[in-house]
């Protein structure tokens, strides 16, 4: 990756916006996305920043079950005096699934997974024998070529 961009301008407007561009009309894209192509260094920033946005997403996912199985375990034990554990546990989850809703609300993390599923759909799709893609519905087919 090249320690410098490209086009500095555009590479400040990308980093205001944390390279996201999925809010952009599909017309206003095109040329950051041909940017993205050109510049490597562009380019390697949005992965970073969306290998970062997955990350917390896991992570907050990852807690919220942790503290899920810790309040399900008190539960079940029932130890004494364990209220305040379970207070704990639930608290903890709860802010855990507060987490990843705000990662979902301010990342581009459902775009993007949106498109991998896309991709790896239409993928699929074109390996498929002729007489199983026929069988597709035609308004799925139509999704799936978009």
């Amino acid at each position: 990756m090249s320690q410098v961009c490209t086009d500095k301008v555009v590479s400040e407007i990308l980093a205001g916006w944390r390279y996201d561009i999925s809010g952009l009309a599909p017309e206003m894209r095109v040329d950051y996305e041909q940017h993205f192509r050109d510049c490597a260094y562009c380019g390697g920033k949005r992965r970073l920043h969306r290998m970062a946005d997955f990350a917390v997403l896991f992570l907050a996912m990852g807690s919220a079950l942790v503290f899920l199985l810790a309040f399900g375990l008190i539960r079940h034990f029932n130890p004494a005096r364990a209220l305040w554990l379970e207070i704990g546990a639930g608290i903890g989850f709860a802010a855990s699934i507060v987490v990843w809703v705000i990662v979902m609300v301010s990342t581009p993390v459902p775009v993007v997974a949106k498109g991998l599923a896309l991709a790896q759909a239409r993928r699929l799709h074109e390996k498929l024998p002729e007489e199983i893609k026929n069988k597709i519905p035609e308004n799925l087919a139509a999704k799936i070529a978009e």
